[in-house]
């Protein structure tokens, strides 16, 4: 969350959950088939479990996976495996219960454990734990995350800070995926998998597997968007936020408003041609290396 906090809306401003399931039909239709529930925080949003039912009801839809800051987990783990949810990714920067309150601002890492035993007690597997890598706030303990995430069943996988909504302040804390790989490999030998032996769909990460010592097969994942000049030349995601702004990429504040189309009265086949036109002007590569032209819009509005 920001420093400030994060000001309340009107319930109209945001997407009805019956106009959310709408409009995931309509991407449905043109050719969606996976969909990731993510925030700020999904499982703040009431009747979030019928509505992980419903998308996953659809026509099309092939997978409906998650991405949760863990703290709810342990209510609605079964009700979401039950309710059809296929995937959790579970954002975790250190195991420390000092240092997460801190990086989080408050956050109980005791409850975030305790939601992630739930999920694999209502048989989710391949927990994928998200932890952003942070100079000087979780660089020290890399090797303790992985190792703990392999040991518990999870896949461990790093993120380099992006400088979006403000987080350029946090420039100094920005670690490049080689060090990292660097700093784990020292205790692990790791080798870059090829693209033909990693499991698909695998997203956006890049992943590394132990070759070597008892830990040998266990893999962990980097998400590089600054440091890889070819991360977005596989993209193949958009984001429609809470507000129904649609971003055909993440890191461009342009958007597109779903929510006034829906609301004015469009119809599918309208959706549909406002929705391919805003993908047709999707940008090639993101600019978050730029600072002139990096989001202002912060992830916590956009949602991730």
């Amino acid at each position: 969350m920001p420093a400030e906090g994060w000001p309340t809306g009107a319930r109209a401003g945001v997407l009805s959950l019956d106009e959310l399931v709408r409009v995931v039909a309509v991407f449905a239709e043109l050719g969606v088939r996976r969909v990731r529930l993510t925030g700020g925080e999904p499982l703040v949003r009431r009747g979030i479990v019928d509505f992980v039912r419903r998308v996953a009801a659809l026509p099309g839809i092939d997978d409906v996976a998650m991405t949760t800051n863990g703290h709810l987990l342990a209510r609605d783990a079964r009700a979401l495996r039950e309710a059809g949810l296929t995937g959790l990714n579970v954002s975790l920067d250190t195991f420390d219960a000092d240092r997460f309150a801190a990086i989080t601002r408050g956050g109980d890492l005791n409850a975030v454990l305790a939601g992630l035993h739930a999920a694999q007690a209502a048989g989710f597997e391949g927990i994928k734990i998200n932890a952003v890598a942070l100079a000087g706030l979780n660089d020290d303990a890399f090797v303790e995350l992985v190792d703990r995430c392999w040991r518990e069943g999870w896949l461990p996988r790093f993120i380099e800070v992006m400088p979006i909504g403000g987080l350029g302040d946090q420039r100094a804390h920005r670690l490049d995926s080689a060090q990292v790989f660097a700093a784990i490999s020292a205790h692990f030998p790791l080798a870059w998998q090829t693209p033909s032996a990693q499991r698909a769909p695998r997203g956006p990460a890049r992943y590394a597997v132990v070759t070597g010592g008892p830990a040998k097969g266990r893999e962990v994942g980097f998400i590089s968007p600054m440091s890889d000049d070819g991360f977005c030349g596989t993209c193949n995601r958009v984001r429609l936020t809470a507000r129904g702004g649609f971003r055909p990429c993440l890191a461009d504040d342009h958007e597109v408003s779903i929510l006034q189309a829906v609301r004015g009265g469009a119809d599918d086949a309208a959706l549909k041609a406002l929705i391919q036109a805003a993908v047709a002007g999707k940008l090639e590569a993101h600019h978050l290396r730029t600072p002139t032209r990096a989001p202002l819009a912060t992830m916590t509005g956009i949602g991730g």
